[in-house]
């Protein structure tokens, strides 16, 4: 049988006849039907193998395309229960120095600082760096919202270090820290815009330190110039001068190239272009985001009104002036009385889930990543 079956039907045929010589046709006859059985039956079961593996592949296909339809279904379904609107907007908090006693109207003390703070993590915000922001990479719970706190000019009240080398239980960065161990929810990051005089650190070492801390622990460092020069007006050399050295400040001492940048008094340059890239020296940067102040809540980077070169910020306060409807109390209370404006998060960062009716609000760039739900 070994030998049958490893050599051609003819060889068969003639090693048979040789060895079995004067036996009756009918001999002939029956071997050849047994050679011929053997081939057909080679034959049909590589069809039947074949087959079987194409209903395999077949079914695999089937059951692959079932799951995927069932969590395109449970996407669906968890962004409508979420009611996720991932183009709505997004409050940019723009705060100064903490300080116990106010002398201008953009101080706020420690005690307002954490206020504020443990409201947006009892109304379900959750902080987001300005480079997380303007790039997309919102990563936050099904129904929660994203925050984005700003801190510009690097006051000590920001950030002072105690004997241990923590902050300060009074100073901004402490008080964020305490207020996520406080409220598990509330993601503590920030992003500080910094000048040259860093905190009023004087020494180049403790410069550095604190940069360092503050990537360490998950802040965001951000350019805000060297000078704090206001750049409208200014001539391009000027401007890129300006922003060139805010840039070189923060990599000289150890800390990650900044990709957003808050402008001086909140004023553009003639053109805006400017603030976002430029060269002097050798130094260039490349801004994703460039801040400005302003009085109004922040576009989704998602959706097709999003202008990265000109992001409005809310200023902290709640009285004075229009302050009570323009500053970051009023524009709180409008966003939790007007829920369907703001920006809420459906849990997935691949998607960008938004209700049917507001697909034509997401940039026609990102249209392919839209999840969208009959809200009802």
């Amino acid at each position: 049988m070994t030998l049958a079956n490893n050599l051609p039907t003819t060889h068969l045929w003639l090693i048979l006849t040789e060895s079995h010589t004067g036996k009756t046709r009918g001999m002939k006859a029956r071997v050849m039907f047994c050679v011929t059985s053997v081939v057909l039956g080679a034959s049909m079961l590589t069809a039947c193998t074949d087959d079987n593996k194409k209903l395999a592949a077949d079914a695999k296909l089937a059951q692959q395309a079932k799951a995927s339809k069932a969590a395109a279904h449970a996407k669906i379904s968890n962004a409508a229960a979420a009611k996720a609107n991932e183009v709505g907007d997004i409050p940019v908090l723009m705060y100064h120095r903490i300080v116990a006693k106010p002398s201008v109207a953009d101080d706020r003390t420690p005690a307002q600082f954490r206020a504020e703070l443990e409201r947006l993590a009892t109304e379900g915000y959750v902080p987001v760096t300005a480079a997380e922001y303007v790039t997309g990479r919102i990563n936050i719970p099904a129904g929660r919202h994203p925050v984005v706190i700003t801190l510009d000019d690097s006051s000590p009240s920001q950030l002072t270090f105690t004997a241990n080398g923590e902050p300060t239980p009074d100073s901004a960065a402490g008080i964020i820290r305490d207020v996520g161990a406080r409220y598990p929810g509330f993601r503590p990051v920030a992003t500080f815009y910094v000048i040259r005089d860093l905190f009023q650190l004087h020494e180049s070492s403790q410069q550095r330190q604190a940069l360092a801390w503050l990537a360490t622990n998950g802040f965001e460092i951000g350019n805000h110039t060297k000078d704090h020069l206001d750049l409208s007006g200014k001539s391009q050399e000027q401007v890129t001068q300006q922003i060139a050295a805010g840039h070189a400040l923060i990599t000289g001492l150890g800390g990650p190239a900044p990709i957003t940048l808050a402008l001086p008094y909140g004023n553009t340059p003639r053109k805006p272009q400017w603030a976002a890239t430029g060269r002097a020296g050798s130094t260039s940067y490349s801004n994703k985001g460039v801040f400005r102040a302003g009085y109004t809540p922040a576009a989704s980077p998602f959706a097709a009104r999003f202008d990265p070169l000109a992001i409005p910020r809310i200023r902290a306060g709640n009285s004075g002036g229009n302050c009570e409807q323009f500053c970051s109390q009023g524009w709180l209370d409008s966003l939790k009385q007007n829920p369907a404006d703001r920006y809420t998060s459906d849990g997935a960062p691949d998607t960008i889930a938004v209700p049917a009716h507001k697909t034509e609000e997401v940039n026609k760039k990102l249209r392919a990543k839209v999840l969208a739900y009959k809200a009802t």
